[in-house]
């Protein structure tokens, strides 16, 4: 959502990445479109959570933003440059600009490498520092995220997995990138530590003032740190705004699913069950129209023919015919 007298650090316009998959000698390849024509803003020491269920496109669209992978369609436009335009020498000034921490602390580090040597690796590719420069940096950085100097000689084997996540946050860190892609950061963690790692993420967006994007499917965690959240149902956006509107008042059907799926423990934060029909389409034959139609307990026959725009209702945008409709339904 855009900010007065402030220019975005990075914007996707109708950003799309389509896969052909299957093909052979008697068929022809299908396409599945794993982003679809997904658009939004991120301002520097803003956090835009992206949520959703497994298979809606959190994981394609973080591969898209640490150009990982190019989009099909659309733009990506990150410090004013266009990654669909973007040459070679462009991209590898980019590439520093735009770092991330993986799901699995335990898969993402080098067991082969000591932790000092990884996280020098960073500086020693992208910066003229000395050999001692680049040590002083790394110290630095390891007392930043609550490691001690005596782990710069140690193995990823050697820690919990926690400490491990912490050393990949230095990582990710060390150039002091403009923007962080953070997938399922705290999944793979004890609850006790989750919330140690992500009062780490958010000091450190307040020293250094990064932008995140933070893919979780863990609302609790969504509401505890995000500005901004997206809501993404198969490759698509169905719902966009201020993180106070949408845990305030969900608007789409998807949207209030998910949140009355969030456990509570006092009767009064607890939501008023949606049960959501069916499973997730094919995503080689997808449903026409809306494509959460097939599950949603608010559709009608418009639903089924016609595809939704991405329209603002309420201070925030939704993919939705029917929103005000179920909205006054709800209410009353």
């Amino acid at each position: 959502m855009s900010e007065n007298n402030l220019s975005p650090i990075l914007r996707a316009e109708h950003l799309s990445r389509h896969y052909k998959v299957g093909g052979g000698l008697w068929q022809s390849a299908a396409t599945v479109k794993a982003l679809n024509d997904v658009s939004f803003e991120l301002f520097a020491g803003k956090t835009l959570a992206v949520v959703g269920e497994s298979g809606c496109g959190k994981s394609t669209l973080a591969r898209q933003l640490t150009l990982i992978e190019s989009p099909s369609a659309g733009h990506l436009i990150i410090d004013g440059i266009d990654i669909a335009s973007a040459d070679a020498s462009q991209l590898k000034t980019l590439r520093p600009k735009v770092q991330m921490v993986f799901q699995n602390p335990f898969a993402s580090l080098n067991p082969r490498k000591t932790i000092g040597d990884m996280l020098s690796e960073p500086l020693l590719l992208n910066t003229e520092l000395s050999a001692e420069e680049r040590k002083a940096r790394v110290h630095e950085m390891l007392k930043t995220v609550g490691l001690r100097p005596e782990h710069y000689h140690r193995y990823p084997h050697m820690f919990s997995g926690g400490q491990r996540q912490r050393v990949a946050i230095a990582r990710a860190m060390m150039l002091q990138p403009a923007i962080l892609v953070a997938d399922e950061p705290t999944s793979a963690l004890d609850v006790s530590i989750q919330a140690q790692i992500l009062n780490l993420f958010m000091d450190l967006q307040e020293q250094l003032g990064t932008a995140y994007v933070f893919v979780s499917h863990n609302l609790a965690v969504v509401e505890h740190v995000a500005d901004d959240v997206m809501v993404m149902y198969f490759g698509s956006t169905v719902e966009y705004g201020p993180k106070t509107s949408i845990f305030e008042q969900p608007l789409h059907p998807y949207t209030r699913a998910l949140m009355s799926a969030t456990p509570a423990i006092r009767a009064e934060n607890r939501r008023e069950k949606v049960k959501l029909i069916g499973e997730l389409p094919s995503p080689i034959n997808p449903p026409s129209g809306c494509t959460f139609h097939t599950r949603c307990p608010y559709a009608n026959a418009h639903c089924q023919s016609a595809v939704p725009e991405l329209r603002p209702v309420a201070g925030r945008m939704i993919a939705c015919h029917r929103v005000e409709e179920i909205n006054s339904l709800t209410q009353a």
